[in-house]
Formats: structure tokens, C-alpha cells, sequence
């Protein structure tokens, strides 16, 4: 017997996408809103000049992931989105010239440490090994299960203990690795997904073994090219995406989500999932409702996440001595770190994340042109009280002038485009609370059963997806989160 229930999904970023093809694979008749004019959510695409921008995400790891969401309906993700490999995955460099290659080769790799540090190659490999054996417990089995109750946490909790995720990303990177360069090297992936290195969970040192073992990849066209695909999926399938969209007010009928409200229109439907943030969702989509107030206020109290500034630039060269993806550290790491995730001000070093895809996909730009992003770190609204009006353009031009300096020459003289996005647009445009980039900072008291849940605990048909549920952020998180919430939400027509 078809299913003849009917969803809303609010927000068309890479999670409510995979959650809504999920739905809408099962055969419940989905409609996604969308306050933007574009879908992606913080996968945007800036166009400007010639220049393509993707302002998000733009590290594919785990493919398989995506591929699973068209394979549902008989379909090959070949025919919808093209996916690069990039290598070297990233470059790190460091002030002192030095640089070294991450990459998938196992020898070349070996031979790097081996030049820092000999004792570090069999600290490596004892790395790897713990490393794929997170991967295996923490994202294999756990990645998209959804913890709804303390019981499901105390039965993972034995071997959670085991692999001893009580300790640090850093921690246990320093556990086998003597090198303070390596131990950067290793330690950094937390900051993908908006954790602090020396307090995010160790069990985050499994994406070393989710790159090694999937790889990394780029889309032809660049991220948002795949979010295109993932749209034009979704439409295939019968599927509904309503641009300029903003959702209003979920309503409820006791303790049941009704309907959503968007500019006046009102959309009866059965079943309701968030990919908004969290604290907006409850605060503000659910302020009408006592559950949305007293969560809402209750999630606005956590750790969150640091912030990003972002700045995207179009040049009349391409910079090809550059890697697609280089971690520029700065002076400090430890101090630095700390400062962005406590405040109270903008540091005044930086460490940065260097974006340059047209080494990989050259139609991101005009011809001989480059298309780069380049993003720091820095304080959420709530760590520092920065007017990012007067600073933004103050901060933007000291990136640029460094970047000029140590990694790009000429850069200032080769300018076409160039704008910048700050916490405050992510708190005005994504409605991310205290303009966090990634949503809950995922320390350990902050995740699996201690995260905001794939079904809220009251109100039984209302739902989450994304960064501010389980399993967390990043690309291969905010898709596992859909498969978790899928799950829950196809079952009960069973």
C-alpha cells in the first residue's frame, strides 16, 4: 500500500537534501522550504564576474554516502554530479617555510615523517590502526543510528571507553606522535566539523581513517554543482523545493507538528523535519509551543561551535604553485585555537584555510583565471564582542595582505572580485545562533545521546537533520544524520 503521508523539510542544505530524497525514495510526498534563493544552505554558490564561489563546504570524503541517496531509486550518481579526486588531500605549511604533502601513499607519506621525526613513522602506523578502529565502532556502526534513549548510549558506552573517547583529538594524536608539526597534522580534522582539538572527543580522530579509506574529491563544477544534482534527484523523484521560502512558525496541535507557515501560506503535512539550527528551530520556528521555549533556551545554554570569516576572491592568474587545499598554519596553535573557541577578542595572528579549486577545475573562472576562498577561524558572537561591520573589511584586507606575502605573489595587483562573510551573516543569513559555523561543539557531554535528538522526545513527529543532531557536522555527518532520521520517519508506515 503507497504511502500517503505527507513532509515538510525546512532548509535545502546537504542534510535536509539527503533526508528529503530519503522521504521521498519511500514514497512520502516531500516539500522542501528554502529561505534563500538558491538550495545548499552553507553550501551556497556565490557567481560573480565569470567566478564561481562555493561558499561552504569543499571536502567530498566518503562518496559512498551520496552515492547510497540515488542507488535508493535505481539510480547512478554518475548521471547526475562528476566527482574529482584531489591529492595531495591537503598541504599543511607552516611559518618556517616548511610544508608537508597529506596524501594517499603510504611511502611517500612514511618518508615525510621520517624527514621530521624517525620514531613517528611506527607512531603513525599505530595511529592508522587506532584510527580505522574509531572509523569501524564510531562511524560504521554508530554513524547513522539514531540515540534516542540513555539505553542506546550505556550499551555503546564499553567501547567508547575502550578507544578511551574521553580524551582529545590532540591527546591521543600525541599519544603516538612525538613531532609538534605532525601532531598538527594529525590533530587539525577536528576543526572541520567546529571541534576545539584539545577538547573534542578523540572518537573525531576517525576522519584520518574516513579520508585514507574514501579518499578525498571535489564535484566538476564545484560543490554546489553537486547540490545541484542532488536537487534535480529530488525533483526527479516528484519532489518539492520552494526557494524564498522562510519558514515562519511550525504549528501544533497539542503535542503534534500540523503544518508549517511560510509568508502567509500554510502547508498541512504529517510529518516535520529541521535542518535549520537547532536553537532557531525551537526558539523561534517553535516559540509558539512551551517545548520550543523551554528547549530552545536549554540548547542556546551549550557549547557552541566557533565561528568563520570567509573571504572569497577572483584573480586574473592562476596561483598553480598552490595545492586545491592548503592548512596555512600561523605562529601558534595551542593559544590560537584557544582563543577562538573562548574569546574574548579577535586574535591577532591567524591560521587559515586556503581554498584554491581551479588547480583541480579550471571552468570555476574565466579563462587563466583563478576562483580561491580563503577562511579563519574566529569567536562566535557569544566568545567576542566584535562589530564585524567596522572589522570585517579591516580583517579581509590583513588575510590578503598575508596571503600575498607567504603564498600568493602579486595577489593584491591580479584582484577582479572579491566579498567576505562574516559571524554576522551566519547568525542574518543561516540563522546559526551566536553565529556558530557548526552548530553544538561536539565535546563529548555534546554528542551521540547528549545531541539534540533525530526525533524530539515530545513532540513524536517532528524531526532533525543536519549539524545540530547526531552524528554532527561535515559532509559525511549531516548525510549520516539523514539516513538516522530517515529511519524513524519511514518506519512507523510500515
Amino acid at each position: 500500500m503507497p504511502d500517503m503521508r505527507k513532509a515538510a523539510v525546512i532548509g535545502s542544505g546537504f542534510g535536509g537534501l539527503a533526508l528529503a530524497i530519503r522521504l521521498q525514495s519511500a514514497g512520502i510526498q516531500t516539500t522542501i522550504f528554502e529561505k534563500r534563493d538558491k538550495p545548499g544552505g552553507r553550501a551556497y554558490v556565490y557567481e560573480d564576474q565569470g567566478f564561481v564561489f562555493d561558499a561552504g563546504p569543499t571536502v567530498i570524503t566518503d562518496p559512498n554516502c551520496i552515492r547510497e541517496l540515488f542507488e535508493l531509486s535505481g539510480r547512478r550518481m554518475e548521471d547526475y554530479a562528476e566527482l574529482l579526486p584531489v591529492t595531495p588531500f591537503y598541504r599543511l605549511a607552516w611559518e618556517d617555510g616548511s610544508t608537508f604533502d597529506y596524501l594517499d601513499d603510504q611511502h611517500a607519506l612514511d618518508e615525510q615523517i621520517r624527514a621530521r621525526n624517525p620514531a613517528d613513522v611506527d607512531g603513525y602506523k599505530r595511529f592508522l590502526a587506532y584510527s580505522h578502529e574509531l572509523y569501524r565502532e564510531g562511524y560504521e556502526k554508530l554513524g547513522a543510528v539514531p540515540f534516542l534513549n540513555i539505553r542506546s548510549m550505556i550499551a555503546v558506552a564499553p567501547q567508547l571507553t575502550k578507544l578511551q573517547a574521553w580524551r582529545s583529538v590532540y591527546a591521543v594524536v600525541a599519544r603516538f606522535i612525538q613531532d609538534e608539526h605532525l601532531r598538527q597534522v594529525f590533530s587539525f580534522h577536528s576543526l572541520l566539523v567546529g571541534g576545539n582539538p584539545f577538547s573534542t572527543s578523540a572518537i573525531y580522530a576517525l576522519i584520518h581513517a574516513l579520508e585514507r579509506k574514501g579518499g578525498v574529491w571535489f564535484a566538476r563544477g564545484g560543490t554546489g554543482a553537486l547540490v545541484q544534482g542532488l536537487v534535480r534527484l529530488f525533483r526527479d523523484l516528484g519532489g518539492e523545493l520552494r526557494f524564498n521560502a522562510p519558514v515562519d512558525e511550525i504549528v501544533f496541535d497539542g503535542n503534534k507538528a500540523r503544518a508549517v507557515l511560510s509568508g502567509g501560506n500554510r502547508l498541512d503535512v504529517d510529518l516535520v523535519a529541521s535542518n535549520a539550527d537547532v536553537v532557531h528551530t525551537y526558539g523561534k520556528l517553535m516559540g509558539n509551543h512551551a517545548r520550543g521555549q523551554k528547549r530552545g533556551a536549554q540548547l542556546a545554554a551549550k557549547r557552541h561551535s566557533m565561528s568563520l570569516f570567509v573571504i572569497y576572491f577572483g584573480l586574473n592568474k592562476i596561483h598553480d604553485q598552490l595545492a586545491h587545499h592548503t592548512v596555512c598554519f600561523g605562529p601558534r596553535y595551542r593559544p590560537l585555537i584557544n582563543e577562538i573557541f573562548s574569546g574574548p577578542k579577535l586574535a591577532t595572528d591567524f591560521s587559515l584555510y586556503l581554498h584554491a579549486p581551479s588547480v583541480t577545475d579550471p571552468s570555476l573562472a574565466p579563462s587563466g583565471s583563478g576562483s580561491y576562498y580563503v577562511l579563519a577561524p574566529v569567536p562566535h558572537l557569544g566568545s567576542a564582542e566584535i562589530d564585524w561591520n567596522t572589522e570585517g573589511p579591516l580583517y579581509r584586507d590583513r588575510i590578503l595582505d598575508y596571503l600575498e606575502q607567504r603564498y600568493m605573489p602579486g595577489l593584491r595587483s591580479q584582484l577582479v572580485t572579491v566579498r567576505h562573510f562574516t559571524p554576522f551573516d551566519f547568525r542574518d543569513e543561516l540563522n546559526a545562533h551566536l553565529g556558530s559555523a557548526f552548530s553544538l561543539e561536539p565535546i563529548l557531554t555534546q554528542s551521540a545521546w547528549f545531541r539534540p535528538h533525530n526525533r524530539d522526545d515530545v513532540i513524536q513527529n517532528l524531526y532533525f537533520v543536519g549539524a545540530g543532531t547526531h552524528p554532527g557536522a561535515g559532509v559525511p555527518g549531516v548525510i549520516g544524520s539523514a539516513k538516522a532520521t530517515a529511519q524513524l520517519m519511514i518506519q512507523p508506515a510500515g
